[in-house]
């Protein structure tokens, strides 16, 4: 089958297509065709494995792979059709459509088993192939914030910074879901397209410095890595007010564990954990209306190293998706 493979940390050109073997499902596993997966931050900063942000740093690197990579195929979101199941398979059958999140990356390529307990549920009836691959990450990522972590209530203001990026697109859309009042912060060219996904207030960063114009939130979240910081926005939150790291480090678990004994104005981080009731509860939405994909550009799977070049520039709309195979 066909992979996009990389051998060494370094720029997007390390990526690389190759044919390598197919993979067999274990007992426990299906085996995906994948039809189309996505260039998550994730994605790129395992592939560039910097040690300042917002690359990863030496202990990521100890899990990955210090000298090289021990995972060759990125790809963490994914959509695509079960061809083949293991006979302790029960949830799932041969035929059937689905979409999902890949822990140990791989789905870089045709091809891709995962275990019936990972992070996988039917894809959404009213979505194309690019559309289901580009939903995973980032709506799961804010649905842990805003649901599971802020319990996000009708009426709360909430400041979200990278309204436009593939997890603030969902966050700006689930935190109206909630009933919350939303701000979205972003760019010039991306204004409009945050009012369109509900956003109530729109602030353009390059002409606003929110923590200057005296509006105070319940919950600010952060989904912008080495831009912004607790001490920053501190101000702009209400006095038992919620700062979300959403691409925080070190750093802000630390603050994590001191303004969870201090009291008032707190800070809360972490990775979001990946279930398959979480997709199962995205699935419902999408399929409701209540929730939109929002895809930026698409690439062939050939073209994998263009379409990290053009995320690493950090000004993606929603998400960068990989096609594998054509919408049919």
């Amino acid at each position: 089958m066909k992979a996009i493979v990389y051998t060494q940390y370094g720029p997007a050109d390390v990526l690389h297509l190759q044919d390598v073997e197919k993979p067999t499902p274990k007992d426990n596993e299906v085996l995906i065709k994948v039809h189309a997966t996505s260039v998550t931050a994730g994605d790129c900063n395992a592939r560039g494995f910097t040690f300042v942000p917002p690359g990863f740093g030496f202990i990521s690197r100890l899990m990955f792979g210090l000298r090289k990579p021990r995972q060759p195929i990125l790809g963490v979101e994914l959509s695509g059709e079960i061809v083949e199941v293991g006979k302790d398979v029960r949830r799932f059958k041969r035929g059937d459509q689905v979409f999902g999140i890949s822990q140990k990356y791989g789905a870089y390529a045709e091809y891709i088993c995962m275990a019936e307990t990972a992070s996988l549920a039917l894809k959404p009836a009213n979505m194309t192939w690019a559309e289901a691959a580009s939903i995973p990450f980032g709506a799961n990522t804010a649905s842990y914030f805003l649901k599971d972590l802020a319990k996000l209530q009708p009426g709360q203001k909430i400041l979200i910074i990278g309204a436009s990026g593939c997890t603030g697109v969902y966050a700006v859309q689930l935190a109206k879901y909630y009933g919350a009042e939303v701000t979205g912060v972003c760019s010039t060219p991306n204004l409009e397209m945050v009012r369109s996904l509900g956003a109530d207030h729109v602030i353009d960063y390059t002409r606003e410095d929110f923590t200057q114009n005296g509006q105070t939130y319940h919950v600010i979240l952060d989904m912008v890595p080495g831009k912004s910081s607790f001490r920053r926005v501190r101000s702009s939150l209400k006095p038992n007010g919620l700062y979300l790291a959403g691409a925080g480090g070190l750093e802000s678990l630390a603050q994590m564990a001191w303004t969870g004994l201090t009291g008032g104005k707190k800070v809360m981080a972490g990775m979001a954990p990946d279930r398959a009731e979480n997709l199962v509860f995205l699935k419902e939405l999408l399929e409701a209306g209540k929730l939109k994909p929002v895809i930026d550009r698409c690439y062939p799977l050939e073209q994998t190293a263009e379409a990290h070049r053009y995320a690493d520039m950090g000004h993606k709309r929603g998400s960068v998706v990989i096609t594998i195979t054509a919408e049919g």
